[in-house]
């Protein structure tokens, strides 16, 4: 691009800044990180000689994803010391805008879930080539790995997720109905149509941090067990209590505030069948709900 302004190496960057931001969020489960890892692409774009760059777009994607598999080092440490289960930080989006259009690409909750049990390397080839529909060639390159190793690396990770989460759609108005369902019997103590509406090997995942109501240190398998939990847990009613029906993650999730303030992110996981629960995302650490609004 020769004798680009610097106006220019901006708005070139700012026009592929939501792409890269849904790439490495996809990879990394963290708003924080993921604007880390931007700001740190951004200043490798800014620095070099824009003339010698022949395709912005794969040399911003190269940098952010290597970037982000660097830091998924750091993080991987980190979270061995975390205090409960682990889960990505929820990702708003009200689809009223082209930019919250391309995150909503953003995997659902449970598919962050599953991809947090990759390794970094088969996470990045599975993010780049299932969901953005890269080649395995150019997947290679932006890897530095030959395109035979990327095949092997995407093989895996997608055998590994269908394994543990098959491919199938869900309607959308079937996950609201079931989501609204689900928050009028969890948050009335309505332990009947809880567990009218839980699947038998039913999950639930409550993230507080160590900083907020879990819970416990694990997840709670089983739909008695998980049933009765939400029933106790909603004994005493929050006061102030407002539920909002938003999307998390492209599905539409219950988002907890409590006199005004963010409380909890909850997002259910429907089974094949559509009108059973097979898995509760339940998210009140406050350092991952500073994006909820």
């Amino acid at each position: 691009m020769p004798g680009i302004s610097a106006d220019g190496v901006t708005r070139v960057f700012a026009d592929h800044r939501e792409l890269l931001f849904s790439i490495v969020y996809n990879m990394l489960g963290s708003v924080a990180d993921t604007e880390d890892v931007l700001q740190e692409t951004w200043l490798s774009w800014a620095s070099r000689n824009q003339e010698d760059i022949g395709h912005p777009r794969a040399y911003l994607v190269r940098i952010a994803v290597n970037q982000a598999l660097a830091r998924q080092t750091a993080l991987s440490r980190s979270r061995e010391t975390y205090v409960g289960p682990w889960l990505p930080e929820p990702l708003l989006t009200s689809g009223d805008t082209a930019d919250e259009a391309v995150r909503s690409e953003s995997v659902s909750m449970a598919l962050l879930v599953v991809l947090e049990t990759l390794t970094p390397l088969e996470r990045a080839v599975f993010v780049l080539h299932e969901v953005f529909g890269y080649a395995h060639t150019e997947i290679a390159e932006t890897l530095g790995r030959s395109p035979s190793a990327i095949r092997q690396l995407a093989h895996r990770a997608r055998e590994h997720v269908q394994a543990r989460r098959p491919r199938y759609e869900v309607d959308r108005r079937t996950q609201r109905q079931v989501t609204e369902r689900f928050v009028a019997a969890a948050f009335g103590g309505d332990l009947d149509s809880l567990l009218e509406i839980l699947a038998p090997e039913v999950t639930l995942w409550t993230d507080g941090g160590g900083k907020a109501t879990a819970a416990g240190p694990r997840p709670i398998h089983g739909r008695d067990r998980v049933a009765r939990l939400l029933v106790a847990r909603t004994a005493r009613p929050l006061e102030g209590l407002d539920i909002r029906f938003q999307p998390v993650n492209g599905d539409l999730s219950a988002v907890v505030f409590v006199e005004g303030s963010p409380f909890a992110v909850i997002v259910v996981d429907l089974a094949q069948e559509g009108d059973r629960i097979r898995g509760i995302y339940t998210i009140t650490n406050p350092d991952k709900l500073t994006g909820v609004h």
